[in-house]
């Protein structure tokens, strides 16, 4: 009885490796870079929602917030969603200084984990728009990739039983 559960959790072992191995290196999804990132904001004075189309690398206010996103990616229609950007958001003070209050990631289908929480004004990812191209750049674990590596099918091998 012991030899058959030691030799049932060696395989559940070496089943949950290659499931990891499966799914750091050949189950990753790829991403197109787009060229626009759609925000929604939120004035908390007058309860209205205002979308924000920003071009990466440029700068558009809201209220006095300036928004500035960096890098938008997003997934082909027939992967699950995942849109992210990195965004920097600047905070205009009454004596003229820009304080930044935000840089980092967000992403589009977790509005609550990354958003910019502000006293007055509410900012949150909901898009990402014209992408560069009509084909993927690479795998999404890669940042800059533009290479052929995500071109090649993936092979998806079963676990030993």
């Amino acid at each position: 009885m012991r030899r058959n559960i030691a030799t049932s959790i060696g395989l559940s072992a070496c089943a949950a490796a290659a499931a990891l191995a499966f799914s750091a290196d050949g189950a990753r999804a790829q991403r197109f870079e787009n060229q626009v990132a759609v925000f929604a904001a939120l004035d908390k004075v007058t309860a209205r929602i205002s979308r924000l189309e920003v071009p990466l690398n440029q700068t558009q206010e809201f209220g006095s917030l300036k928004v500035t996103p960096r890098v938008c990616y997003s997934r082909p229609p027939d992967e699950p969603p995942k849109t992210s950007t990195f965004v920097e958001v600047e905070e205009t003070l009454l004596d003229g200084k820009s304080n930044r209050i935000f840089s980092g990631w967000m992403f589009a289908e977790s509005p609550g984990l990354n958003a910019v929480e502000h006293p007055i004004f509410d900012v949150w990812l909901t898009g990402c728009e014209k992408p560069l191209s009509t084909r993927p750049t690479g795998r999404a674990g890669t940042a800059g990739n533009t290479g052929n590596q995500g071109d090649a099918p993936v092979t998806r091998r079963r676990p030993p039983r």
